[in-house]
């Protein structure tokens, strides 16, 4: 490698970006001989999961993290200090179209950091070394690649530029209550409540699959065992409720092991991308699909694309009823999961 010695990466915002950061962090990693990745504490286990990653550095961003953490000057000064102790000769931000690179490149620059990149709509002024423009239009993986190229970092042969995480020997999701393969992951959950499909046609899902002979894992964080619950149902043995009992190593293997996944767009469907495992999409437009839609894995993308909160980024539905995803039947999500995985895992499953 005759890059830099150091590069640092920064993606500060949560699980998911960070995942679709992965391919951009793989071509740094081909060039450079060190890479520290900078990400926000909701994408810090994202972090650790990526190939390419040598060290994890976490620090909360006040200007992109929501709700928004206060800003200190202590803070502040013990990151500077962190940075410059590292000695990067090179920092690369990405973000996505709506956030600034700016106030780290800022931080990044009071730390010593000889060349910072980044994409950016305003003015850098002396804050940046390479300013980047480009199409906004573009999936936020090809956005990662297309900065990181400026700057001489491709991927190297043989690796397409999917999504991809480490898979630890280690770690061991708990046992499923069945033998053999063949399950659909139906997870309901989402961490900005605008991307998530009514917990009532969840279970509604679920009983559905149920109905077919098809086995369910329905997973969700330690906060939606109460949700997890519910969409699962009491005393189905076709049914196993993972709620609160994975951590993303663990999530990454369950959903490494299904015929495909039902979620919203949230971080687990990249984490399903990552490990190859087609993705029923229950997209909520309120970010553009041709940014943050599955990358390189078979998906469908249920959801009206065309509704009136399109592109708006809100956390909590502005209109009644949540129609773009409320509007998505069962039986619509049923036949996308045949397509996906026709007839996989069907089978008659004791009462």
């Amino acid at each position: 490698m005759s890059g830099p010695a150091h590069v640092l990466v920064a993606r500060q915002d949560s699980t998911g970006d960070v995942l679709l950061a992965g391919p951009a962090v793989r071509a740094v990693a081909a060039g450079a001989r060190r890479v520290t990745l900078l990400c926000g504490p909701r994408g810090r286990a994202a972090a650790e999961l990526l190939p390419g990653v040598d060290d994890v550095l976490t620090a909360p961003a006040p200007w992109i993290d929501a709700p928004a953490p206060p800003v200190s000057r202590a803070g502040i000064e013990a990151l500077v200090a962190d940075l410059a102790a590292r000695e990067i000769d090179e920092a690369i931000v990405l973000t996505s179209f709506h956030q600034s690179p700016l106030p780290l490149a800022l931080l990044l620059r009071l730390a010593g950091v000889p060349r910072i990149a980044a994409v950016s709509v305003d003015y850098p002024g002396s804050l940046l070394d390479v300013r980047h423009l480009l199409d906004e239009d573009i999936h936020e993986v090809e956005r990662g690649l297309s900065l990181v190229a400026t700057l001489g970092y491709r991927l190297p042969d043989g690796d397409d530029g999917r999504l991809a995480v480490r898979r630890p020997r280690a770690t061991e999701p708990p046992p499923l209550p069945w033998r053999g393969a063949g399950y659909v992951v139906v997870h309901p959950g989402a961490a900005v409540p605008a991307r998530a499909w009514a917990p009532e046609r969840n279970a509604a899902l679920v009983r559905a699959l149920g109905r077919q002979g098809r086995r369910v894992v329905v997973t969700g964080g330690r906060a939606e065992r109460d949700l997890t619950a519910l969409v699962a149902g009491p005393g189905r043995p076709e049914v196993a409720d993972l709620g609160g009992r994975l951590d993303l190593a663990a999530l990454a293997e369950i959903l490494a092991g299904a015929d495909t996944v039902v979620v919203g767009n949230t971080g687990p469907a990249h984490l399903a991308a990552a490990v190859g495992t087609p993705v029923v999409s229950l997209f909520a437009p309120v970010v553009p699909a041709v940014r943050w839609r599955p990358w390189k894995v078979p998906h469908l993308l249920l959801g009206q694309q065309d509704a009136a909160c399109a592109g708006s980024r809100a956390r909590i539905c502005p209109l009644p009823g949540h129609p773009c995803l409320n509007e998505v039947t069962v039986e619509q999500v049923v036949t996308a999961i045949e397509r996906l995985a026709p007839g996989t895992g069907v089978q008659a499953v004791p009462a």
